[in-house]
């Protein structure tokens, strides 16, 4: 089990600038949402972008202590528009 700070914290490891929020979908600490806005997304295609949340959660991952994760990803400017419409 890991906890949704430490999700966060993960990704934060290896995207400094990211605003990170994390759900636990099921209480039990393994299926997670996980919305991440970054600058490091800028120019990356959904997949790379997704790839990089992989790549930082990949030890949680391997591991099976996370078992699930649906991911939403943005660059700041992105999710200013999602925020404003």
């Amino acid at each position: 089990m890991i906890s949704p700070q430490q999700v966060e914290a993960m990704i934060k490891a290896e995207l400094p600038d990211a605003q990170v929020q994390v759900q636990d979908l099921t209480g039990g600490g393994d299926h997670y949402q996980v919305t991440v806005v970054s600058s490091h997304f800028a120019g990356k295609g959904l997949v790379q972008q997704h790839q990089l949340i992989y790549g930082a959660l990949k030890q949680a991952v391997s591991s099976e202590a996370i078992h699930a994760l649906a991911l939403k990803t943005y660059t700041p400017e992105d999710w200013q528009a999602t925020a404003s419409s």
